[in-house]
């Protein structure tokens, strides 16, 4: 159960995704065409990082543990009693 989250926004019980916005593609592109804006975009993608949800890409995943998060779990799961155990939704 170590690392174990709740997503606040579809309920889904895992460990949460590094997500990066952007694209990598236009990343390449401006690297390729121009060096400043490829910098920046780089610089800008590198920032704007962030662990979410794997299933959503919602960033606001809580600690299992927390009151809040197993008030979740209990709504959104009322037959299981381990989060480990919970299907993904």
């Amino acid at each position: 159960m170590a690392g174990q989250m709740i997503c606040t926004n579809c309920g889904h019980v895992g460990k949460p995704k590094r997500i990066t916005k952007g694209s990598i593609i236009v990343e390449l592109g401006l690297w390729i065409c121009f060096l400043l804006p490829g910098l920046i975009y780089s610089i800008w993608r590198l920032s704007s990082r962030y662990d979410g949800c794997p299933k959503c890409e919602y960033p606001n995943m809580i600690s299992i543990t927390s009151p809040v998060a197993q008030k979740l779990f209990n709504q959104l799961y009322p037959n299981t009693t381990d989060p480990g155990t919970a299907a993904p939704s």
